[in-house]
């Protein structure tokens, strides 16, 4: 086992901010100059997406700036890759450019649901050639005008289509209402961090529930952003301090936040770690037995791989509810970390929406990533334990955290 670790580790900033940012600075009014941003292959994948609609894009490495995107677009194709943000953001722009845009991504892409998104755009009248698949790869061919008006959808598969409506919805003609029927929303948290940059930049949503937004027609007033650490990329981090039972330091992390990785105080709170949030940041420190827990983790479903890989050094079962969402994520979230667990010799089985984890002897073994950067970061938590744990492709980190195998060392040999 891993000697207790003490470090201190800067996380580079929030995906889920930058993303946003580059499309608001795409849909302002000049040019926008993003700070200390995530530069890594979801958001490089972003950047090249706007630059093929027109944007120009000047870029260091703690700065990028961006100006509006064009009017018009040559025929073009754009690659989504594995991200998310990208292959449901990026249509809606897409649709405010004269032109046709051609989507794909890597093979895995084709499986991530999509279909709400491309219905949600067929009912705004835009069209959309999707060969009736409902899915990756399509096609959007747009006179750059999109009406609007109000639509119904079921988003409870991802709430990034709520966001990709909303971030676009300003510059429709008549404006957006959003209607959202069926099963609770996931990620609830990400949806808030969308209204709260729109509201950043003069877009006034109004929201009555949890299942209605109304965002009206108006100018996008373009702004300078810095970028917040991203908290969910903090998780493997944190991790090791619970396993080794030592101390790590997060530098700059906010006070008040709307990233859904803000929820790894409450949670290791829970699992009896001592953390403290201070000026300097969040200071995470555990000594004794690690407590199962039962959690909700329907608003911040993205933690779960790591949380999964704590719980396995818990002192009684965890049962993690509110996440059958991520069985359409990078991978079935959920089928691959019990296919691992059950590899090394844990005890984990899959619920309706969620996991049941129970303490058992890990041994060493093949940890699977399943192009899966959280998959991959799980794994290498459990390494810090288990002797003999070989994650098959820690690089796919770099989607979200391009340096995380040189932060890795760093923090284990600090």
């Amino acid at each position: 086992m891993q000697r207790p670790i003490e470090a201190t580790i800067s996380i580079p900033g929030s995906k889920s901010a930058t993303n946003r940012a580059f499309v608001l600075a795409a849909l302002g009014d000049s040019v926008s100059k993003i700070s200390k941003p995530l530069l890594a292959r979801d958001t490089e994948l972003m950047l090249q997406a706007l630059k093929q609609l027109g944007c120009e894009i000047k870029k260091s490495a703690e700065v990028v700036e961006i100006s509006p995107m064009k009017r018009t677009h040559q025929d073009l194709t754009i690659d989504v890759g594995l991200a998310g943000t990208v292959m449901r953001f990026v249509p809606p722009l897409a649709a405010l450019s004269t032109g046709v845009a051609h989507f794909d991504g890597d093979a895995r892409a084709r499986n991530r649901p999509m279909k709400t998104l491309i219905d949600s755009l067929k009912s705004l009248n835009i069209s959309v050639d999707d060969q009736s698949t409902g899915s990756l790869p399509f096609s959007i061919a747009s006179d750059g005008v999109v009406q609007g008006g109000e639509i119904t959808i079921d988003a409870s598969e991802s709430s990034q289509f709520i966001s990709a409506l909303l971030l676009a919805a300003p510059k429709f003609l008549n404006g957006l209402t959003i209607n959202h029927v069926g099963k609770k929303l996931p990620s609830i948290p990400h949806i808030e961090m969308t209204i709260d940059m729109l509201k950043q930049v003069g877009v006034n949503v109004v929201s009555t529930n949890n299942n209605s937004w109304k965002v009206l027609p108006g100018k996008i007033t373009s702004k300078d952003w810095l970028i917040e650490p991203d908290l969910s990329n903090a998780g493997p981090f944190l991790a090791a301090a619970l396993v080794t039972h030592g101390e790590v330091n997060i530098p700059d992390w906010p006070q008040k936040t709307t990233q859904a990785g803000n929820a790894w105080i409450e949670i290791l709170t829970k699992m009896g770690a001592s953390v403290s949030l201070g000026d300097k940041g969040l200071k995470v420190t555990h000594s004794g037995e690690i407590k199962g827990i039962d959690f909700d983790l329907s608003d911040v479903g993205e933690l779960t791989p790591v949380l999964v890989a704590i719980t396995l050094f818990a002192n009684s079962p965890s049962s993690l509810t509110g996440i059958a969402h991520l069985r359409g994520h990078e991978t079935d979230r959920l089928a691959a970390l019990v296919e691992n667990i059950k590899a090394i010799g844990g005890d984990a089985t899959e619920t309706a929406d969620g996991l049941n984890i129970k303490p058992a002897r890990l041994h060493g073994g093949l940890w699977k990533a399943f192009d899966d950067h959280r998959m991959a970061t799980a794994g290498a938590v459990i390494g810090l334990v288990v002797n003999g744990i070989e994650v098959d492709d820690i690089k796919t980190t770099s989607k979200t955290l391009p340096d995380f195998e040189k932060m890795w060392d760093a923090m284990v040999g600090a």
